[in-house]
This record gives structure tokens, sequence and C-alpha cells, in this order.
């Protein structure tokens, strides 16, 4: 046998040998239909004016049709726009159970983003025998100083907070519409702020403590609770890629809310992302990269449709 032969051999057994070691995220010959194929179907839970689709765009942008290529079961909910974490959590109890009845399963696996988090925590607290696990994606756990920020601006029973209250009346309730939501007439800026301050948090926490780190920035709660496995992880990009409208409008503005050395991704704090079995918490993303926006513009970091596949996979190994 020749050398050039041999070493044709040879690169092909290699390449065959780390095809085969890598098939979960570089598969050879097409996707692996089973690696994110879980016992219990995924729902997706958005935070402040989330939506499922609207004309064509997903709020977790392509990542639902990610994790079907590699063979999850995924439901996007589309819970209100902007409304107190109980007031959405109650709509997502109703969309759960329209979910296990069309799937005929007794569980769902919930991955939240942002004031999804709260919103699924309630509905995991409630109702535990709808929820197999809840995952918390850059969730907003303990409030946020942006919302303080905001209240200051914009104090209780004030003309600005009314001001606010009727904006966003006009702007979430034709967001609403737009996206087919459930409660187009019903949205509220005060519901949200009054949730999202970290005043606002703690008190959640105080009624649906399930899986919440101890101290002011624990990192580590409660795995399994009531028979709810619980997850999450988070990122500090700040502003990650000045091509984005989110880094140069939003971000420019929000970060403002944080104190100099504080970890955050631009509209949440570091302290405040964990729950339960922390997975990292220190990818270079920002609050709209987690979920792939805008338009899947991000800095040089894992792609997230990767790290959702890969926790669709965890779930699957987990027997969930």
């Amino acid at each position: 046998m020749s050398i050039s032969t041999r070493g044709l051999l040879t690169a092909l057994t290699l390449i065959t040998l780390t095809t085969q070691a890598h098939a979960w995220s570089f598969p050879f010959f097409g996707k692996d239909k089973s690696y994110a194929d879980t016992r219990y179907p995924i729902v997706l839970v958005g935070g402040i004016i989330a939506f499922d689709e609207i004309a064509g765009l997903d709020y977790f942008y392509g990542i639902a049709d990610d994790m079907r290529d590699y063979g999850a079961d995924v439901y996007e909910s589309n819970v209100s726009a902007m409304q107190s974490n109980e007031f959405r959590g109650e709509e997502l109890i109703t969309q759960i159970e329209n979910y296990l009845a069309v799937t005929g399963a007794d569980k769902v696996n919930i991955i939240a983003h942002s004031q999804g988090s709260p919103t699924s925590r309630y509905v995991a607290a409630v109702r535990p025998d709808l929820v197999a696990s809840v995952t918390s994606v850059h969730g907003e756990n303990r409030g946020t100083p942006v919302a303080d920020m905001i209240r200051g601006i914009m104090p209780e029973g004030s003309i600005m907070e009314g001001l606010g209250e009727a904006i966003t009346f006009a702007f979430a309730g034709l967001w609403e519409a737009a996206s087919g939501g459930p409660n187009p007439l019903n949205q509220s800026a005060s519901a949200v702020l009054a949730d999202s301050t970290t005043t606002g948090m703690a008190e959640f926490n105080q009624r649906y403590p399930q899986a919440m780190p101890g101290g002011d920035c624990g990192t580590t709660g409660q795995h399994n609770v009531n028979g709810v496995r619980y997850w999450s992880w988070g990122g500090t990009g700040v502003q990650t890629n000045l091509f984005d409208p989110f880094d140069s409008l939003l971000v420019s503005i929000t970060k403002m809310a944080f104190d100099d050395g504080e970890k955050h991704d631009g509209v949440l704090p570091k302290c405040g992302m964990y729950l339960g079995k922390p997975i990292r918490h220190n990818y270079n993303h920002n609050h709209a990269d987690a979920i792939r926006h805008l338009f899947g513009l991000m800095g040089w970091e894992t792609d997230p449709k990767t790290l959702y596949r890969n926790h669709a996979n965890r779930l699957r190994n987990a027997g969930l």
C-alpha cells in the first residue's frame, strides 16, 4: 500500500470516527431526528412583548424549527405581551391544557425567556401536575434595575403612569391582535412594572419560592420541587453587535440602570438569572441574543439554537 493511499485511508477513518463522535452537533448524513426527541412536548414562553409569530417572524427566532429538525415536539405559546406574571400564568395554563389535549401527553417541558420565567414558575407552583420541567433563559427572577429606573420616572398613581398605561393599551393591544394573542384589550404597563421592579419580584418570590437560590446572589436552587425539574442559563453580553438595532439603540439606554462593574445582559442582572440547577451563566449574549434577535444578529458566541437544541437533548437524557 502506498504512503498516499495509507494516508487517505487514515484520513477517512478519522473523519468517520469524528463524525460518529460528534453526530449530535455536526451530523454527516443529516440531522439526528432522535437527538431532541423528548418524552414530553416542549413549550416556549416569551417575556415582555411576548408573541408566538407575527408576519412570519418568531419570538424565538429560528429556535423552535431547529429543535423540530432534531425530533422535538415544540409549541410556541402566546401569552399577553404586557401583563402580570400571574395573569400571564393563567393564560399559559389554558394553553398548556390545550397542548396536552392535542398531544395526549401528561406534562410539558417549559423553556422560558425573561418574564416568561416567573410566568412559568407560577404555573409550575400552582399546577405542578402539568409541568415536567421549567428552564429559565436570561430569566427575570429577581426583577431589574431598568424597571426600578422607569418606576422612578413613572411613580405609582402619577400622570406619567397614566400616560404610559394609555400608550401601552394602544401599542400592546395592536401587538396582541397582530399575533392572535389571548387578551388584546387587557394589557397593562402598570402590571408589568409592578412585577418587574426588584421589590415586586421579591414579593413574587415570597409567594412562589420554588427553585430560587438563597441569598442576594445565590447560584443554585433546588433542582426538583414537587416533581418539577428546574434549570437555568444566562449571559453577560451587553452590546455584542453594533449593527444590531437592539444593541445600538435600546441597550445603550438600559445599561445606564446598572452600577459600574455589575454583570448584566443589558436588561437583567446576572444575579437574577439563576434558578434551580445552573447550566452556564456567562455566555456573551445580551437579552435579545438569547432568543436570536434582532433577526439573528449577534456577536461571536455560540448560536443560541445550539443551546436550546442541546438542552432538549438534556431533557431527553433525563427521561423528560
